[in-house]
């Protein structure tokens, strides 16, 4: 259990700085990510006992999730309103996001592994884990870079849309759960509830739009 105790006070230390910078990159996420990696490089934990050893904690992902419907309910009437801006935004979203991953990684000449795994970066950790068998990725490199990229849209992708004058919460939510997925929700509720609802829905269609796009091309990753 000691890797449980080791999270929960990374995180906590993240929280804990995000409160005193008010800065956007102080984020908890990505500041409890860095302390745990540096603590299993220094410790040499295989990646597969820390696993073993959170377990609680990443039993707990399931019930978040869900909880995520909440604002989902209490803000049905609009976004049943909204409802077609909201599915032509996050498919948009999300299918540019694969797009623009698969060209980087071609154009970088990034290893094949490393390019069948950002295939799925736009979706959830989990989904990617569930994809990767079709994609022919190592599961825990799909995963990393599902991580990875909610990590780097939290922090980017708010002050982008702010910059480019986007300012509906409706808007700026679906733009970001559609690649950003649970990390950038988290950070999308920071902004209101609306934004967070918003972004819950990016978040499960880019799932749904990125298994649809593992299924039509294969999984060949070529």
């Amino acid at each position: 259990m000691i890797w449980v105790m080791v999270t929960l006070l990374a995180f906590a230390a993240g929280v804990l700085t995000q409160l005193r910078l008010r800065s956007p990159l102080a984020n908890p996420t990505l500041i409890g990510t860095l302390l745990v990696a540096s603590a299993l490089l220094l410790t040499r934990v295989p990646y597969d006992t820390y696993l073993h050893d959170v377990q609680p904690l990443s039993a707990l992902l399931t019930p978040a999730v869900v909880a995520l419907a909440v604002p989902l309910y209490r803000l049905r009437a609009l976004l049943a309103r909204q409802w077609r801006a909201l599915l032509i935004g996050g498919l948009t979203g999300t299918t540019l996001g694969v797009t623009v991953d698969t060209l980087l990684a071609r154009a970088l000449h990034l290893s094949p592994d490393a390019q069948r795994a950002l295939h799925t970066a736009p979706a959830t950790s989990p989904v990617a884990l569930q994809l990767a068998p079709f994609t022919h990725a190592p599961p825990a490199l799909a995963a990393t870079l599902a991580v990875l990229s909610g990590l780097i849209g939290a922090l980017i992708l708010p002050a982008l849309l702010t910059a480019l004058r986007v300012r509906h919460p409706l808007a700026r939510g679906i733009a970001i759960g559609s690649v950003s997925h649970g990390v950038g929700t988290a950070r999308a509720r920071e902004e209101g509830e609306q934004a967070g609802a918003a972004s819950s829905i990016g978040m499960g269609l880019a799932a749904l739009t990125v298994t649809l796009i593992v299924a039509v091309v294969g999984g060949s990753g070529q």
